[in-house]
Order: C-alpha cells, then sequence, then structure tokens
C-alpha cells in the first residue's frame, strides 16, 4: 500500500506530521471489525456536508466511501462474521490497512475543516492531490479485497462493488470555484505590486461573503494561521515564504480596512492564548506521532533543522531561520543574548549527520541544501517582495491616523499593530517611523491603559532597533523621559521591562549614553529594576546598564544612582552575574568606580566565586573585574584581592584551561601580583608559578595596555 508520506506538505504546527504516522494500537489483539466500525462511525458523524467551506465535494466524496466501509462493517458485525478467525487472512490485511486510511483520512478531513481559509485556497491543488492519493490508495484495497470470499448480502455486495468502480474511475478533482477565489487572492497581490490598491467592495465581497470572513476575531486567526506557515515553511511548499508575507500584509489592511479599530474577542493584549483548535485528533492518535528531539529542532523556528549551523556563541540554529534572524537587524544570539562578534555561519556537519541518521531510522524525509548558496537564494527568496512592503505601508497609514485621532480602544488596537508590524523587517520599522508615528506612541506612555501603555512601548522598543529611529526616538521632545517615567512606573512588569530594553538598544549609539544615564532617574530604575525585578526583568536592566558603564563620562552617575550595589548584589545570581561582572569590569577602570567597589564588602568574595563557578565568560569578566580593580585601586585593593582564600589555584586553572581572554587577564593578575612585595610573603612563594604558567602559556599574547570589554551581553 502507498505510504503515508503522501502527507509530508501538511506538516504543519496544526497539521502533524503524518510521514512518521504509526499505528495506535496492536491490531492482532483487538476485536478488528469491531474497532473499525467504532472509527467510521465517529469520522462520518464528525464532518457533515456544511463543516467543509473549502474542498466541499472532496470532503463529501471521501465521507460517502467511509459510510460505504460503515456499512459492510456493520453487516459483519451483524451477523457475526466479523472474528479474525472468520474473515480470510487477505480481508484481514485489508482491514488493518483500512485501520491506517481511516485515521489518515480523519487527519485530512480535520485539517481541511479547521485549517485557515486562506490557506487553504493557497493549498488547492496539493490538498486536491492528497485526496486523490487516498482515493487511489481506497481503490487500491478493494481491488485486493476478497468481496466473494466473505458472506455479505446483496445489497452490501453491490454497495461495496459500486465504491470500487468510483473508486477505479475517479480522477483528480480541483474545485473551480476554489481555484477562482485563490487566483482572485493573488489578484490582490499584484494590485499592490504595482502600486495599486485593491477595490474596498472586491475586497469585502472576497474575505466577507465568500469566505465566511466576517469580522476582526476571524480575520485576526487568519493572520496567525498564515504567519505559523512562514514560521515553519520548507523550500518545497508553495507559496513561497516572501509571498506568504505578502498575504499575512494584505489580510491585515482587511483586517482594519473592513471591520474597523474597536477592541476585539481577543482583547488587547499581545501574546494571550490563542483560541484552541477544536481538534478531531484524539489523544491516542495525536501519541502516534514521532516527537522530534529536542537538540535536532531550531531554537527559532522550532522545526526539524535542514542545514544546522553554529554562530560565535557556539549556539547550532537553522541557516534559513538565522540569517533571517540577523537581516532584521539583531546582533545578538536568540537563545543566550549574547553580543554575535561576527556574523559567519559555520556548518554544524556532526549535528546534521545525527539528524540525518535519525530521520533515516524514523523514516522521515530529509533534504538538506547542498551548498551555502543554495541556502542563501533559499533565504532571499523568504524576503519581502515589493507587494509586502506596499501593503504595509498602507496598513501603516491606517493605523497612524488612529494613533492621531481615533477613539482610546482604536489607538490601544493601533499600537498593538504597530508593536507586531515593527516586530520584523527593516523596511517596516523605516517607513513607520518615517510615517509620523514616534510622537503618537510617546503620548500613550503615560496612558492610564496598562496595555496600551505596554503596547506602545514595546513598540518603540522594535522600532529602535532600525538605526536611524534611534536618533529619532531620542530626538523626539521628552519622549526619553516618558521611556524612563514607564520603567519607573510602568502599570505592567513587561511594560517595565521592554523599557530597560529600549534604553540598552538606544543606548547602543555612543552619543546617546551620557544622555541617557544622566536622564532624572533612569539609572535609579535600572538598578531597582535589577534588584528586585522578574529574571527577565533583571536581564533586560543588567544589559543597559552595561552598556551604559561603556562611557566613562557615567562612572560617577552610576555611583551617586546606586548602580554599583546593585551590580554587586547581582553576581550572586547566576542568570545576571556574567553581565553584572563586565560592567564591573568597565566601572573599576575608573578611581572612583575602583572607590566604589570596593566599598561593597561582597564584591572581591563575589568575582572570585564566579572564577571558581561561573560559565567561561562569566570567569572571563570576573578575573577581568579583579585585575581593573587592582590596577585603578592601588596597593590597598590589590592586597585584598590577594587576602582571598584559594585564589592562586583559581589563577592558575585559568591560566590553563580558561579561554583565551580570560587566560591572557589571569596573566596580567599574575603580574600585578608579582610587583606587589606582599605577594610574595602571602602565597608562600608561588609567584614564580604564575610567572612560568604566564611565559609557557601566553608568551607574547598578554599586553598590559590589553583590558578589552567582555562581549557577553544578554539581550532582549
Amino acid at each position: 500500500m502507498a505510504s503515508a508520506a503522501i502527507f509530508s506538505s501538511l506538516r504543519r504546527r496544526r497539521s502533524p506530521s503524518l510521514e512518521a504516522f504509526l499505528a495506535p494500537v496492536d491490531l492482532t489483539d483487538v476485536a478488528l471489525v469491531q474497532t473499525l466500525a467504532v472509527l467510521s462511525s465517529e469520522l462520518v458523524s464528525c464532518f457533515p456536508d456544511n463543516v467543509f467551506l473549502s474542498q466541499r465535494r472532496n470532503s463529501r466524496s471521501l465521507v460517502r466511501k467511509v459510510e460505504v466501509f460503515l456499512v459492510l462493517l456493520e453487516y459483519l458485525m451483524d451477523s457475526g462474521s466479523g472474528s479474525i478467525s472468520n474473515l480470510p487472512s487477505t480481508a484481514v490485511l485489508c482491514f488493518k490497512e483500512l485501520y491506517l486510511l481511516l485515521y489518515r483520512s480523519k487527519v485530512l478531513l480535520d485539517y481541511c475543516s479547521q485549517s485557515s481559509k486562506l490557506w487553504l485556497l493557497l493549498q488547492n491543488h496539493s490538498i486536491s492531490g492528497h485526496f486523490h492519493d487516498l482515493n487511489q490508495e481506497i481503490s487500491t484495497l478493494l481491488d485486493v479485497f476478497p468481496i466473494k470470499e466473505v458472506d455479505l448480502s446483496d445489497d452490501v455486495r453491490e454497495q461495496v462493488e459500486l465504491l470500487q468502480k468510483q473508486a477505479r474511475k475517479a480522477k483528480l478533482y480541483v474545485d473551480k470555484s476554489d481555484e477562482n477565489l485563490r487566483l482572485r487572492f493573488f489578484s490582490f497581490l499584484d494590485e499592490f505590486e504595482r502600486g495599486g490598491m485593491p477595490n474596498h467592495v472586491e475586497l469585502r465581497l472576497f474575505f466577507v461573503e465568500r469566505l465566511g470572513i466576517k469580522d476582526a476575531e476571524s480575520c485576526r486567526s487568519e493572520i496567525e494561521f498564515l504567519e505559523e506557515q512562514i514560521v515553519n515553511h520548507e523550500g518545497d511548499i508553495e507559496p513561497t515564504a516572501s509571498v506568504l508575507n505578502g498575504f499575512v500584509a494584505i489580510t491585515r489592511y482587511c483586517r482594519f480596512l473592513l471591520f474597523g479599530f474597536e477592541e476585539d474577542k481577543l482583547h488587547l493584549c499581545y501574546g494571550s492564548k490563542k483560541r484552541l483548535r477544536k481538534g478531531l485528533i484524539t489523544r491516542e492518535i495525536a501519541n502516534t506521532f514521532l516527537t522530534v528531539p529536542k537538540d535536532f529542532c531550531c531554537p527559532i523556528s522550532l522545526d526539524l533543522m535542514r542545514d544546522p549551523v553554529i554562530i560565535s556563541t557556539g549556539q547550532s540554529y537553522d541557516r534559513s531561520s538565522i540569517a533571517r534572524w540577523m537581516e532584521e537587524g539583531h546582533c545578538t544570539c536568540p537563545k543566550t543574548g549574547q553580543m554575535l562578534i561576527h556574523n559567519r555561519l559555520v556548518p554544524n556537519r556532526a549535528l546534521r549527520n545525527l539528524i540525518m541518521q535519525w530521520c533515516n531510522a524514523h523514516g522521515v524525509p530529509y533534504n538538506h541544501p547542498e551548498t551555502t548558496d543554495a541556502s542563501s537564494e533559499s533565504f532571499a527568496a523568504a524576503l519581502p517582495i515589493k507587494a509586502a512592503v506596499e501593503a504595509n505601508r498602507a496598513i501603516a497609514t491606517l493605523l497612524i491616523q488612529q494613533l492621531a485621532n481615533g477613539s482610546q480602544g482604536a489607538q490601544t488596537v493601533a499600537a498593538r499593530e504597530i508593536r507586531l508590524l515593527a516586530k520584523t523587517g527593516k523596511e517596516n520599522r523605516a517607513f513607520i517611523a518615517e510615517a509620523g508615528a514616534i510622537p503618537h506612541l510617546q503620548k500613550l506612555l503615560s496612558s492610564s491603559n496598562p496595555i496600551a501603555q505596554e503596547n506602545s512601548v514595546t513598540a518603540l522598543l522594535n522600532l529602535s532597533i532600525y538605526e536611524k529611529n534611534k536618533s529619532r526616538i531620542m530626538e523626539e521632545d521628552g519622549c526619553l523621559g516618558s521611556i524612563v517615567q514607564v520603567l519607573r512606573l510602568g502599570q505592567t512588569t513587561e511594560s517595565r521591562q521592554n523599557a530597560a530594553a529600549t534604553l540598552f538598544s538606544l543606548s547602543s549609539v555612543h552619543d546617546n549614553k551620557k544622555r541617557i544615564a544622566y536622564q532624572e532617574g533612569a539609572v535609579e530604575a535600572l538598578a531597582e529594576l535589577l534588584r528586585v525585578g522578574t529574571p527577565t526583568g533583571k536581564k533586560d536592566a543588567v544589559t543597559a546598564l552595561f552598556n551604559l558603564a561603556t562611557h566613562s563620562d557615567n562612572c560617577d552617575r552610576m555611583i551617586e544612582a546606586g548602580a554599583i550595589k546593585a551590580l554587586v548584589g547581582a553576581l550572586e545570581n547566576e542568570g545576571v552575574a556574567e553581565e553584572a561582572a563586565g560592567a564591573l569590569a568597565l566601572i573599576v577602570r575608573q578611581p572612583t568606580g575602583a572607590e566604589a567597589v570596593g566599598k561593597e564588602e561582597t564584591a572581591v568574595t563575589g568575582l572570585i566565586a564566579m572564577m571558581r563557578c561561573g560559565t567561561p565568560r562569566g570567569k572571563e569578566n570576573a578575573v577581568a573585574a579583579l585585575l581593573e580593580f587592582c590596577r585603578s585601586g592601588g596597593a590597598s585593593a590589590t592586597k585584598r584581592v590577594l587576602k582571598a582564600p584559594a585564589l592562586a589555584g583559581l589563577l592558575q586553572t585559568l591560566l590553563f584551561t580558561g579561554t583565551k581572554r580570560a587566560r591572557r587577564k589571569a596573566a596580567s593578575l599574575a603580574r600585578v601580583f608579582q610587583r606587589c612585595e606582599f605577594a610574595s610573603s602571602h602565597f608562600g612563594g608561588l609567584g614564580v608559578g604564575y610567572a612560568f604558567a604566564d611565559n609557557s602559556t601566553m608568551n607574547n599574547s598578554s599586553l598590559p595596555g590589553d583590558v578589552s570589554v567582555p562581549m557577553s551581553i544578554s539581550v532582549l
């Protein structure tokens, strides 16, 4: 019988992978005919004619075939001849195959009744092909089934034989009405591509009258489904991801053009739980689908990696996903939050081989790009097409008009949509700001509506990723102060966290760092968030403080605002210790910074604890901070560090096992100790060991003036 692999293109988050389908039960140990009858009855009752808006004829035809099987099965049960022992062996084999066909039919029918209406149109030919393939398998099964050897009544036999003849003659059927709608959808894309705009009346006729998308909620569901297909897109699926981006933009445009801006049933909370689908796949069936090992899934797309690559932080991603992430302007590792030292993508051949072995063992097709050029072309195809850009530009115009003149509810909706629109694509971020969104978003920062405030500050965060928008935000009168006010007194936790992340983003421009640090209440609020915030909030705060610390003029301001105490306290928090040590390493370069850190009793012990138990980069930052503390703090600081227990052993360990930068800093710190008269008496002559380790491992790689800052910054 044909393999279930024909359904591989249905593999989506809302359509489980059928290529890995296994029988849920041992069919030799159950009442086979009774099980098939129950399954057939459930399938027929679950899918009345009116549930299908697309693929009506194909779906009805498949259900009618199942009805004939149900008649056959019920007759065998009623006549007492349904036992496996009473059936010919060929009939038993056919019924076992029927078991799988029924379950696959159920999944396909569920897919057609529950999926996005727009997606079903776009996949019209493909899904029609799946129905045809199922029909061919049913025809093969009926040809093999020994009708004459099974005791059947004349009327049941006639129905089965009639079904057999019909199945043999059946051809691929593509519904002309669905196909016309699909072509009309593409014509809207063409109009935007040519710089025009589809007629309002035609859009309403298409979405409302023909497809039954009659309100904002159902329209949003369509958008979310299409966006899922972009995230999980495979190279051999049509339309391409770039074209899907265009359809998402058109649908979002119609959502506002046709249904307005008032609050919808999804409320206004971004990230709210999506509506649960009324699934027809039971837990028994769901358990039959293979679970892909977590390490084989891309952390961005959550899908099986086809071309795994390693980035500068050592993490692996699917090439297309991480390339898209970098193209959108991100300069951090999505999983760890660390800054990317470079953008080179190194093929992870070992992981790819493991994935291929797993796929071969479980019968899962695996096609990976053969060359980097091929994957680059695949990525280029995912870039926004002109139609998507133009549609999004039209959306931005509608949204900003509502921000300026709409009701409070409309403004809240508009802020949420700008937040989403600015989430991806530098083109979107550019024209949203150029169209004048920033002043209106600033006004919403002081809104009494917590959701409006949260969406507006997050929209500014997303806009700030685009380099030119950083200056626009900073130059907007009062905008920086409003962001700081949200950081201090924001009505939701996410508002405060995203305000901190916005400050970090803005402070990546050197000229902005001093202005942010000296904005009233900014550093104080960041320090407070670092002390008492959620894990995410602390991460946002510490990275912002790190960025501010890279400007030498900010040292005194950070001391005055209490940032030093907060950073020293953060050394005890594993989630932010690495970045806190990096910030302290910058601050103690200044004599006043070293003095302030020296006043904190737990500073030295906290840094030494990181040298013992921290991450590789945490150890780097800790030893760098101690080195700068000794250099700037003078003899008293050096003696204080030397008195720390077990320091000699920790330095020796770093000199031989640390990262390149950690070894360099450890060697430099050892030389500082050698020049200290107190060192030889305190360490009993172990300074010679430092010198030997330094000379044998570092040679000329340790330069006296090298105090490079850590790169392990975590950002949103």
